[in-house]
């Protein structure tokens, strides 16, 4: 393949990108252009696309001569009219879209359907063939890369990185991939940090770093940069191409990880008086239609790329500087989830437990995703940001290790070069990481500490639109879910204090569209295996199970967790006391605290008023709240009326902020009779117990909150308040003189008869 047939590659698709910004008719400029071939609104993004078209032409020149299996993560994703004209040459997109046609006809549909009512997004999303990464949000597409090459090997997954881009936190932590990818387990990513000098109005830093101080930066993560550079096309093809041919040697002879540093203007080959500048980032040439000489201008840059030479009068592409098949990176089978295998799971009775015993649940899950990963070497990965071990999840390191690649010392623990636990202490990373590797079709789970999970909202925002885009789209398949488990939560966060107290994110992931997103709070150890289990087994979907890592009381038998949490919701009538008749108040729970403290009211209740009938309720997915049409996991009307009641006052322990309860079961019957006690920021380090009180999520409050809603007692109502109120009052003078609960706080367990008899 010559440099002559890469250059005409490439002034075939940044003509096709310029027409896909502006035109709306006359793609091959067959007539003088007129306003009316030019699109009403104009958007895109020019500046990067350039250097992006230049990268995809000569990677497609090492595909064809050298035979390398590539993937391609466009971090610059606002480029995407780039990479359409990529796939649209390489007739990937043809194939895909039968009536975006490799012709005129086709080329004019490609160009109209750009950034148009009905038509595509601007961003490289999951409408473009080959795509993994959108681009839309700027900083992951190196995590996104990096995660893609895990587990496989042969691959080379070029990622290009704007030097905007570079500027974010994520990306300048993700230069530490060679720290984690192993040689020959592991794929190979390239980066090519294009350095064209702006941001959409401003200079860029590492384009004005001294060029030693560039290059010595990136030595010290692990990289051996390669430079190109220039303005000239002809001196850049040339260089461009001894600059890849050595970086597939050094990939070749397993040598030290190479990158490109890539230094071209932005928007190179537009308006001369435009490029190289930050006016080039978006739309050059603006409002087109009123000013012939504008107009004038555009055909003009149109017409320096020589259409007549890249395309037939029937516009079929003559450029043939691309690969064939699943080579061409636009039909990548990694990019389509066309690869993926199903995991295979232990079998889960192995790992439940029985008995009314005390148990740490993480530290029981551990045990189940140990054997997990016995099943599945290179299919599974384990992200955390250093809180695997804190998280109890250590039972895994019996199997494997933590990934390493750099010098170790002998008080290291458990560290492997070929390790399948990634750890590092970046949210940001865990998730890139684990994001490229479910979008390339593996598996994996990401454990945090609850109130840290905040630091990615918008990564699993921008997650869960990637998905909802990918179910319309026929040619992907679904992909792993994103699962998260989240530990060392809310409620068991008294030592480190109000900072780490914090249960959000679940409001965050239910705001998404809910035929994507899922929450979980498992009660127990068996429910958060049967959770995990099912999340490990579902695509498509955003899990969040939130389970607590502390020895805790466990409630129900195998059988019975594995039937609850396929419910969803059940009311526990061997903890109720209205099994043959209705309820006087219903004491509902989410969350395993919540579900503690719910049990201990019953009992508290009981005690005080033993005729009283109350109902227990435990939820377990937060969706079976929600009405059906609004998430798939809602019950109907009649199941939940059953479950509630219509008429019984309902005090609903739930673990994080009150409200979404309510707006959860805002349209449902008896809504008015919901009473929430949740998190109200009320927060600092104090004990357990307290922090429970503090919130008035205790046992005694929720026992007040219940007698305050049954009329009949009324009239004793005053004298079981203040016996209530003596409780706690006892607690609060106890802590503060021992600095610890009190025993029958500690030492509490439920008594009540399993069958649920008084």
């Amino acid at each position: 393949m010559t440099l002559k047939q890469v250059d005409a590659w490439w002034r075939a698709a940044n003509y096709l990108s310029v027409g896909q910004i502006y035109l709306l008719d006359n793609p091959l400029l067959t007539e003088p252009l007129e306003p009316a071939h030019v699109k009403p609104r104009l958007l895109g993004h020019w500046g990067t696309v350039p250097g992006l078209t230049l990268t995809y032409a000569h990677l497609n020149r090492a595909i064809v001569t050298r035979g390398v299996r590539a993937l391609f993560v466009a971090g610059p994703g606002h480029g995407a009219a780039g990479l359409n004209a990529a796939a649209w040459l390489e007739g990937t997109y043809s194939e895909l879209y039968p009536e975006v046609s490799r012709d005129a006809e086709g080329m004019r549909r490609l160009f109209r359907q750009f950034s148009f009512p009905g038509g595509i997004p601007s961003h490289a999303s999951a409408h473009l063939p080959g795509s993994i990464h959108e681009g839309g949000e700027l900083g992951y597409s190196l995590a996104h890369a990096t995660g893609a090459a895990l587990d496989n090997p042969g691959l080379v997954v070029a990622c290009v990185i704007g030097d905007g881009e570079a500027e974010t936190g994520p990306l300048a932590t993700s230069w530490h991939a060679p720290s984690m990818l192993h040689p020959r387990r592991d794929g190979v990513v390239l980066p090519i940090l294009h350095l064209n000098g702006y941001k959409i109005a401003n200079p860029t830093l590492l384009s004005r770093l001294p060029e030693e101080d560039l290059a010595q930066l990136l030595r010290g993560f692990g990289w051996r940069p390669i430079e190109v550079r220039g303005c000239d096309p002809i001196d850049v093809h040339t260089e461009y191409a001894a600059a890849l041919d050595h970086a597939f040697d050094l990939i070749a002879e397993g040598g030290p990880r190479p990158m490109i540093l890539l230094r071209t203007p932005k928007g190179w080959t537009g308006p001369p008086e435009l490029e190289g500048s930050w006016r080039s980032h978006q739309v050059p040439i603006t409002d087109v239609r009123r000013h012939p000489e504008r107009l004038a201008d555009l055909e003009k840059w149109m017409r320096s790329y020589r259409p007549e030479e890249l395309f037939t009068g029937n516009g079929v592409p003559l450029v043939n500087g691309h690969p064939r098949g699943d080579g061409r990176m636009s039909a990548s089978p990694h990019a389509h989830g066309l690869t993926q295998r199903d995991l295979r799971l232990p079998a889960l009775e192995r790992h439940l437990i029985d008995g009314p015993v005390i148990a740490e649940s993480t530290r029981v899950l551990g045990g189940y995703l140990r054997d997990a990963m016995r099943l599945n070497d290179d299919n599974l990965l384990y992200f955390s940001p250093d809180e695997h071990a804190s998280n109890r999840l250590d039972a895994v390191f019996e199997v494997t290790g933590r990934r390493w690649q750099l010098p170790v010392s002998p008080a290291d623990d458990h560290l492997d070069p070929e390790g399948r636990v990634l750890e590092v202490l970046s949210e940001h990373l865990c998730q890139g990481w684990l994001e490229g590797y479910l979008l390339t079709g593996r598996h994996g789970l990401l454990s945090s500490y609850e109130a840290f999970a905040h630091i990615v909202d918008s990564m699993v925002a921008q997650h869960a639109k990637w998905l909802h885009t990918a179910a319309e789209i026929p040619w992907r398949r679904p992909i792993p879910s994103l699962n998260y488990l989240l530990t060392s939560h809310v409620w068991r966060q008294d030592h480190n204090g109000a900072s780490h107290q914090d249960p959000g994110f679940i409001d965050h992931v239910l705001n998404k569209r809910p035929e994507f997103v899922r929450v979980y709070l498992p009660p127990d150890a068996n429910c958060l295996l049967a959770v995990a289990d099912h999340c490990l087994r579902s695509r498509g979907l955003v899990n969040v199970i939130v389970a607590g890592k502390q020895p805790a009381l466990q409630y129900l038998g195998p059988d019975e967790a594995v039937a609850h949490c396929a419910q969803g919701i059940g009311v526990w009538s061997w903890a109720s006391s209205d099994v043959d008749g209705e309820p006087d108040v219903v004491l509902a729970c989410a969350g395993d605290v919540p579900t503690q403290e719910t049990l201990a009211a019953v009992d508290v209740l009981c005690a005080l008023v033993p005729d009283l009938r109350v109902r227990v309720v435990n939820v377990v997915d937060l969706a079976t709240l929600a009405s059906p049409e609004h998430h798939p996991h809602g019950i109907d009307d009649d199941a939940y009326e059953a479950i509630f009641t219509s008429h019984a006052p309902v005090i609903f322990a739930y673990h994080g902020y009150p409200w979404l309860i309510h707006r959860l079961t805002y349209r449902r019957p008896g809504h008015d009779l919901m009473h929430v006690h949740g998190f109200h920021e009320n927060g600092t380090t104090t004990t357990p117990f307290d922090m429970v009180v503090l919130n008035e999520l205790d046992r005694f409050h929720l026992a007040l909150a219940a007698l305050r809603r049954v009329p009949r007692l009324a009239d004793r109502l005053g004298h079981l308040r203040q016996h209530l109120l003596d409780r706690l009052a006892v607690h609060h003078e106890h802590i503060r003189r021992t600095g610890e609960d009190l025993p029958e706080i500690r030492e509490w367990r439920f008594t009540r008869p399993r069958d649920g008899s008084a």
